[in-house]
């Protein structure tokens, strides 16, 4: 079964403290790290992530872009986000796909469930966002403890003659 994480941008970079504070002063530097947030969460879950933002902070014409891996999508001009993901929701559900709406919107969180989506608040997705980091923290350690081992296995004493031609004894 595939994982699909369909992110309400802004609503998540409003209840985010670093984010929040972040959009006080660049709404754009809040959308970027929320992107490069959930880029490190992908990487690790394997989820295919979907962050939409709605056009009320982006004036223009619908897109949809890839970075990191994770699609952005903006909205249409007076189309909103919560429009757009019950979209997404509905195009996407099936028996393949397990699809999560990150929102805590309770409104959104109620119709996207009655479409077969499952909801993460913006505090759990939080939590699972800060135990994936804390998870690859531990990786690199454990990965940075494992001895290198030889390609090709050698007996004791092949290992000491070689040690003495490197040191040029023999």
């Amino acid at each position: 079964m595939n994982n699909i994480l369909v992110v309400d941008g802004y609503n998540i970079i409003g209840a985010w403290e670093t984010l929040k504070k972040l959009k006080a002063k660049e709404i754009a530097q809040a959308r970027d790290k929320l992107i490069e947030y959930m880029a490190e969460y992908q990487a690790y879950t394997g989820d295919r992530v979907i962050i939409v933002f709605d056009a009320y902070y982006v004036n223009g014409i619908a897109s949809r872009i890839r970075t990191f891996k994770v699609e952005i999508i903006y909205t249409k001009e007076k189309e909103t986000a919560d429009e757009c993901i019950e979209r997404i929701v509905s195009d996407l559900k099936n028996v393949r796909n397990q699809l999560y709406v990150a929102t805590s919107d309770y409104a959104e969180q109620r119709t996207i469930f009655g479409r077969g989506a499952l909801r993460k608040s913006a505090r759990e997705l939080y939590m699972e966002w800060e135990e994936s980091k804390r998870q690859m923290q531990i990786n690199i350690e454990q990965h940075k403890r494992v001895t290198p081992q030889t390609k090709i296995p050698l007996n004791k004493e092949t290992l000491e003659v070689f040690e003495k031609w490197r040191r040029g004894d023999g």
